[in-house]
């Protein structure tokens, strides 16, 4: 572990980098070639004084903040495993919530401002997220490993349901499954976290197991659905799903459906956030 290196290799890192490279405006006057140290804790979640400290090498950053600043920062995966390493960390596996984002994915993302979307593993757990995701979806699952996929929880946690209206449920239900055995399938021999999954599931849901066993097989590409959001009610939604070469990781991203009043509600979660506007 060396954290004065760390914050040294940082700072390299994001003088290198434009503000038109992450979608940020350049500004008539800037005083550094690259982004400001307010600028990278903004992308990467943290707090200013908390940045501050990782580039003077005076705090040692957790799995998670170490994987956002690598995407705030756009490190490639053999950066990103540097930063670990200097971080006295573990180099992530893929397909945890500390999993690279495909840059492809990400530098797509970064440009989708005004439509809901995130990036997700073929284990459904979230990698990253616009603030518009954020605002309809919420946080990403809490957990390490494949219990931070939102299968696990579907099966195991009752309260994430309530994402969905009730009489949607058996439909995302088969969805899931259907889509989950497709990912086994494409992992070959060697499924790690996905085999990790289907076990655990297996052996807490009778109800995953009685769809497992039907052997549906479909990976999910489009969908239509109906969210509910605290705030602005159900949200109609075409989801749409771009993947990765490897198809280990893919892009969701929300339109609204014609005729309804999600590109209102959807423009209303543009301005108020995560904000909860339920009456109390």
């Amino acid at each position: 572990m060396d954290l004065a290196e760390l914050g040294a290799f940082l700072k390299s890192r994001r003088d290198r980098i434009r503000p038109a490279d992450v979608g940020l405006p350049a500004g008539p006057r800037r005083r550094v070639p690259g982004l400001r140290r307010d600028e990278v804790a903004s992308l990467a979640g943290a707090s200013v004084d908390y940045y501050i400290e990782l580039e003077r090498g005076t705090a040692q950053p957790s799995d998670q903040m170490l994987a956002a600043i690598a995407r705030a920062l756009r490190l490639t995966i053999d950066e990103r495993d540097h930063a670990f390493h200097l971080a006295g960390r573990a180099v992530p596996v893929s397909g945890t919530p500390a999993s690279h984002v495909h840059p492809a994915l990400l530098d797509l993302l970064d440009r989708l401002a005004g439509t809901p979307a995130q990036v997700i593993t073929d284990l459904h757990v979230t990698l990253v997220q616009n603030p518009l995701a954020r605002a309809l979806l919420g946080p990403p699952v809490e957990g390490t490993g494949y219990q931070a996929s939102l299968v696990h929880r579907w099966f195991v946690d009752p309260s994430v349901r309530a994402m969905y209206p009730a009489e949607d449920h058996e439909h995302h239900t088969r969805t899931f499954v259907a889509d989950l055995r497709a990912a086994v399938a494409r992992r070959g021999q060697d499924p790690g976290d996905a085999g990790a999954l289907v076990r655990d599931l297996l052996q807490r849901s009778p109800e995953f197991a009685e769809h497992w066993a039907r052997h549906e097989v479909a990976v999910r590409r489009q969908d239509t659905k109906r969210i509910v959001h605290p705030s602005v009610g159900v949200v109609d939604v075409t989801c749409l799903n771009l993947f990765s070469e490897d198809g280990r990781q893919r892009l969701l991203w929300f339109t609204p459906v014609p005729g309804t009043t999600a590109v209102e509600q959807l423009e209303l979660l543009g301005v108020v956030g995560t904000q909860d506007l339920a009456p109390r």
